[in-house]
């Protein structure tokens, strides 16, 4: 087993991993930026090395640095978490070099699933459905004017190397594809280093549904079922849930042995996953791309079916077999995760960074809050401005959603913006209620609240202007509200006895 696992990541991500070590009796040491200096990871690591300035690209993803600080620590091991290097091939092959153990697959598998054309070409070989589309990139605008004159619009551009939204964009009819062809271009450059795209059929109104795999070096490769990804935004992720609504056995069945098949395929490690698209009137489904990864909803997997999958990860990198086989993992209960962000949801869902005045973070039954933050932590202009992962767990979805309502409503954050509110919504919503999840819901939820709106204040037949203005006025109302729960949430808490606060765990710096 590795003596020291170093770190390279920040946030929740990391502490998670932090605490995943503790529970192996393995150092964790982590690397920072000077940005994060004081962040909640580098004080609860037993070490910390600082990487380089604020930017990421000169510090958290900036490869020579990373290694050289796990040499320096004499670390065994690197966990790369998510987003920053985790899925760099040039990164695991950089720390294999250095003689140490890359938490993750290997560099070969990583390059194969990690180009969304060779990762298709993969999934076909490997006998799952692909959405049809191509699988090599475009050469030109008119080769893909001619292709999606064949497929037939809608038509959706997709960058090759990344993910995330970045490179993608819908076209609904061919008036609108040179415009966007150059987009996606321009914006995969900037965000991946490659400017490739290629061309798929839009599935209209799809379930985004993954399935979470697992293998390990000893042949053994598993499934842990699905999590619904429906609910996006800017084609991120913002709510997943285990399993999906749908609850189908055979479907996940069916999904599972495909997932499975094709990491069979590019001889997989790890821990990874397989994203699909599910037509649900048919229950058709198709393969989207696989990341190979940890993913951020991983809890939901954790909370239903009792594994550990970051413990999981380490122990598989170490040479082990994996602790469970496919007929012994159970799905048990009902799992949401909402993914709590320092942005403004009532201003475009524009970031929020500043410093955190108070934290108060729910608790009780069946409830998991994975954050990286503390009361007096500033969320930086630099990252990613995740706070959280909040999550319920219930015997049932009505009970997970029970759960997740109060915790959504007792969670708490002063001086900075959150999407809280934007979640205390969505649960009271009767088509989230109902499980009636497709890739469209948070436009179709939007029009929803704009509907209600007007009902509200007798705006039938208002003309534009006036109309915004009592959407303006509706939203103001709202987030009054929302500041005057937060501010009563806090007096209760100030009032709380002396006892019971010295009675709340501190984490102190480690020298």
């Amino acid at each position: 087993m590795f003596r020291k696992i170093l770190i390279a990541n920040r946030g929740e991500i990391a502490v998670r991993i932090i605490r995943a070590c503790r529970d192996l009796n393995i150092s964790p040491a982590v690397v920072y930026s000077e940005a994060d200096a004081e962040a909640l990871h580098v004080r609860m690591a037993d070490e910390a090395i600082c990487v380089g300035p604020a930017p990421s690209v000169e510090s958290y993803l900036n490869i020579g640095a990373v290694v050289e600080a796990a040499r320096r620590l004499k670390a065994d091991a690197i966990h790369p978490g998510y987003g920053f290097l985790a899925e760099n091939a040039g990164f695991a092959r950089a720390v294999a070099g250095a003689g140490l153990a890359f938490i993750g697959p290997g560099a070969e598998a990583m390059e194969v699933m990690g180009s969304k054309v060779s990762a298709r070409r993969a999934a076909r070989l490997a006998g799952a459905p692909i959405v049809p589309g191509t699988t090599e990139p475009l050469t030109s605008f008119e080769d893909a004017q001619l292709t999606a004159r064949e497929f037939g619009y809608p038509v959706m551009l997709k960058a090759s190397a990344g993910g995330g939204g970045k490179g993608m964009r819908l076209v609904a009819k061919e008036e609108e594809l040179l415009s966007a062809f150059e987009t996606a271009k321009s914006e995969a450059a900037a965000a991946f280093g490659n400017s490739e795209i290629y061309i798929e059929k839009a599935i209209e109104r799809p379930r985004h549904i993954e399935i979470q795999i697992f293998a390990d070096s000893h042949g053994n490769f598993v499934h842990l079922g699905e999590r619904e990804c429906s609910i996006q935004r800017r084609h991120q992720k913002v709510i997943e849930e285990c399993p999906s609504p749908i609850n189908d056995a055979t479907l996940r069945m069916r999904m599972g042995e495909a997932a499975v098949e094709i990491a069979r395929a590019v001889n997989y490690v790890g821990a990874g996953t397989v994203e699909f698209l599910v037509a649900d009137a048919t229950r058709d489904f198709y393969f989207l791309e696989m990341n190979t990864r940890l993913q951020v909803e991983h809890p939901v997997t954790e909370l239903v079916t009792g594994f550990d999958l970051v413990r999981e990860q380490i122990m598989v990198a170490a040479g082990w077999p994996l602790s469970f086989k496919q007929e012994e993992i159970n799905w048990t209960g009902h799992a949401i995760e909402c993914r709590v962000y320092a942005e403004d949801p009532e201003n475009n869902f524009l970031p929020s960074p500043g410093r955190i005045s108070f934290l108060r973070v729910p608790d009780g039954a069946g409830i998991r809050n994975d954050g990286g933050v503390e009361e007096g932590a500033e969320v930086s202009i630099y990252y990613d401005p995740m706070i959280s992962k909040l999550a319920a767990w219930g015997r049932t979805r009505d009970e997970a959603i029970d759960r997740l309502r109060r915790a959504l409503d007792e969670y708490a954050v002063g001086g900075i913006r959150t999407t809280l509110p934007f979640f205390r919504e969505i649960v009271r919503d009767r088509e989230f209620i109902n499980g009636r999840l497709d890739t469209g819901f948070i436009q179709r939820f939007n029009e929803r609240r704009v509907k209600a709106v007007e009902q509200t204040r007798g705006a039938d037949g208002f003309d534009e202007e006036r109309r915004d203005i009592a959407i303006i006025a509706a939203a103001f109302d709202y987030v009054s509200k929302q500041r005057s729960l937060s501010m009563n949430q806090r007096k209760d808490i100030e009032e709380q006895s002396r006892w019971r606060m010295a009675g709340r765990p501190a984490l102190h710096s480690k020298s």
